[in-house]
């Protein structure tokens, strides 16, 4: 529970770790209490698409630039409806925001929507300290809601893990809607709503396709209703093991041979569908400046990433499975995390990352072309 305070910066604060460690510092937007999993994302730009990046749902975003707000907060940024981060942690908040498209302060727009969060800590501390032992359950306090810190310590300890999390239908549209292709329309695509944002329909908009956007408990005929020319699985939060019913939709899809494409929870559920494992990893991958390899051609992209599962698939071979063989397409080049996979006898595949990357960078956007190349291929 929040109240909608506003954190003036003189009010105290204190983030809570589930391993007893504590950081004290001062409240930032609102003021009261939010518990999540604490990650920290290395991106130096793009908070408000962080912030409303959904797949951040039930986690407390640690941001390691050192200075954030500098931008303040504008009405075209956002990736979708609201913030989902459930608290943010900053070092130096920006005094006064400055930006020619700002309509108002970061901490304003915290405050206005209920966010938590804490600032004049040592960030860099603290993300040392996730690195060595892995994202954890966490709580940010403020105001009347700080306590003895054996307290709010038992507190943090009784939150769910996000491991066996399920949340992408939480956060996911509960009505269909279209966006409409830009320019001549050349191919309609059933986008499966798992956490996705909203540059993701943009674009493929842009490329010539009208996007029918459908609710994560769409069903396969709801999905063939449209008479798609590919289907799209997006992004989205928590432990793809729970993603039964995501998995079974797109064994479907597989089956039927339609050109499909994953973005980051759908790279996750194209792994089960081919009969790979997913883990969770220890701190996961977020912030614009991941290197990932693109195995097809052998160029290097530095990416936009937002994870903290991957999937268990074996990067020396090509694997058989039930819709034929496949193989690793992408890897991460920090420590070899799968970052995408493609089917080689049929029109599927995914990566673990965010090619439509709208704080940049913009490396990856060709796999929208390559989408579309699918759907052209299967069309002639």
């Amino acid at each position: 529970m929040t109240t909608s305070t506003r954190g003036t910066g003189k009010v105290p604060a204190v983030l809570v770790l589930e391993d007893g460690r504590v950081f004290r510092g001062r409240a930032y937007g609102a003021v009261g209490e939010t518990f999540g999993e604490a990650v920290f994302s290395t991106g130096m730009t793009g908070y408000q698409e962080t912030l409303t990046d959904p797949s951040y749902d039930r986690q407390i975003v640690v941001a390691t630039a050192p200075q954030i707000g500098n931008t303040g907060w504008n009405d075209e940024d956002d990736e979708s409806s609201r913030i989902w981060v459930s608290g943010y942690v900053v070092r130096d908040p920006a005094r006064v925001p400055s930006n020619w498209r700002a309509k108002r302060s970061l901490d304003d727009e915290l405050v206005k929507q209920g966010v938590v969060g804490i600032s004049g800590i040592d960030t860099r501390a603290l993300t040392r300290h996730l690195r060595e032992g892995g994202s954890m359950r966490a709580g940010i306090f403020s105001g009347e809601a700080i306590a003895p810190e054996s307290e709010l310590l038992a507190r943090v300890q009784a939150q769910p893990h996000m491991k066996g999390a399920s949340l992408y239908e939480e956060v996911a549209t509960e009505e269909a809607y279209v966006v409409p292709a830009v320019g001549e329309k050349k191919f309609t695509v059933a986008a499966i709503d798992l956490g996705i944002k909203g540059m993701t329909p943009h674009r493929m908009a842009e490329r010539g396709i009208e996007v029918h956007v459908l609710p994560a408990t769409a069903t396969e005929e709801d999905v063939y209703a449209v008479a798609p020319d590919g289907v799209f699985f997006s992004n989205g939060p928590g432990d793809p093991a729970t993603a039964d019913g995501p998995v079974a939709l797109m064994t479907a899809v597989l089956k039927r041979k339609t050109p499909l494409f994953g973005i980051c929870f759908g790279n996750q559920i194209l792994g089960r569908a081919l009969g790979f494992g997913t883990y969770k990893l220890k701190y996961g991958h977020r912030g614009i400046n991941q290197p990932v390899q693109d195995r097809t051609t052998g160029k290097v992209e530095v990416t936009a990433h937002n994870h903290g599962f991957a999937v268990d698939a074996p990067l020396d071979k090509v694997s058989e499975t039930p819709f034929g063989r496949a193989e690793v397409s992408h890897v991460c080049l920090n420590d070899d995390v799968v970052e995408g996979l493609q089917l080689l006898d049929q029109p599927a595949f995914s990566v673990q990352y965010h090619p439509e990357a709208a704080a940049g960078p913009h490396d990856a956007a060709y796999l929208f072309d390559r989408f579309v190349s699918l759907m052209e291929g299967q069309r002639a």
